[in-house]
């Protein structure tokens, strides 16, 4: 798949103000601070397209991306720390599964799993109710840049180890662009 153009749609926060499911969706989700929009620059080209922040849970709506004209990239609230309240980490928690249960459009998810901690709990949850409701995933071992070739070898290693259902798995640095054009290619099976 090649990106032409890129840009911002929407923003909500409850799924009655989710856009008509005209487009496939690509769904981006991950702990917090995992590089869910230092990916979406990456991938799209654009910097600023998805705002990025040192601090964990920035992103609190589910936000939109009209991706050439025929695809939305879904980048979903983090799950796991946010310095937030109880009710606000419910909420989100909520919409998030409700988007994802419920959300015809959907076509991939893509679980962001940051490379230097594969075996998180949050994420083995996130793959499971995946997995519980068959909804096709691939994961994408983000900040792939900060370990050695043996950390990476061992990492992989690990993530196959409890996630055989995932489509793919793509080792991604957004500061590099090492495995963008993998991940693109693995876009087309799932927006035809």
């Amino acid at each position: 798949m090649k990106i032409i153009n890129a840009v911002f749609y929407k923003s909500v926060s409850a799924l009655t103000g989710l856009p008509e499911e005209t487009f496939p969706e690509i769904v981006f989700v991950g702990r917090s601070n995992v590089g869910k929009s230092s990916l979406l620059n990456s991938l799209t080209g654009v910097k600023g397209l998805a705002k990025t922040s040192s601090t964990p849970g920035k992103t609190r709506l589910i936000n939109y991306f009209q991706i050439n004209d025929n695809i939305y990239f879904v980048d979903l609230p983090g799950y796991g720390y946010a310095a937030v309240g109880h009710a606000e980490k419910a909420h989100w928690g909520n919409l998030l599964v409700s988007y994802i249960e419920k959300r015809r459009a959907i076509a991939l998810v893509l679980v962001l799993v940051d490379s230097r901690h594969p075996a998180m709990a949050s994420d083995r949850e996130m793959m499971a109710f995946l997995e519980y409701l068959d909804r096709p995933y691939g994961i994408i071992m983000t900040k792939d840049d900060k370990l050695t070739q043996k950390e990476k070898a061992a990492a992989r290693r690990e993530m196959e180890s409890f996630s055989a259902k995932a489509k793919f798995i793509v080792n991604y640095s957004s500061f590099s662009g090492k495995g963008k054009a993998e991940l693109l290619a693995h876009f087309e099976h799932y927006t035809c």
